[in-house]
């Protein structure tokens, strides 16, 4: 299993794939399927019965999870970037491969 670098929480760039250039927030991270659900990206609708949830049924939006690799963690200038590792004052931290400042 690979060393997944994306957080909860952390703002990501869309790379590659149908929703290229898109940005957002990490809500859920699949580390089982090596794979993030994004907020905004990759929104379905879904048609589905009446059931205890939705007693009415009908059309609901769904947000359906990005490969890891279609992502880009992004810096607080806005600008994509790749991430390292650095220890500080005893604790390993993320740091930023474009800006060197820890995330």
């Amino acid at each position: 299993m690979n060393k997944i670098k994306i957080k909860k929480g952390d703002q990501v760039l869309v790379i590659a794939g149908e929703n290229k250039g898109a940005k957002g927030t990490v809500l859920k991270i699949l580390y089982n399927s090596n794979k993030a659900i994004v907020e905004g990206v990759n929104t379905v609708k879904r048609h589905t019965k009446p059931n205890s949830e939705n007693p009415k049924g009908g059309i609901v939006e769904k947000q359906l999870p990005v490969n890891i690799s279609n992502l880009s963690l992004m810096t607080k200038d806005g600008e994509k970037t790749r991430v390292g590792f650095k220890i500080e004052n005893g604790k390993k931290v993320r740091i930023s491969k474009k800006s060197k400042e820890i995330i």
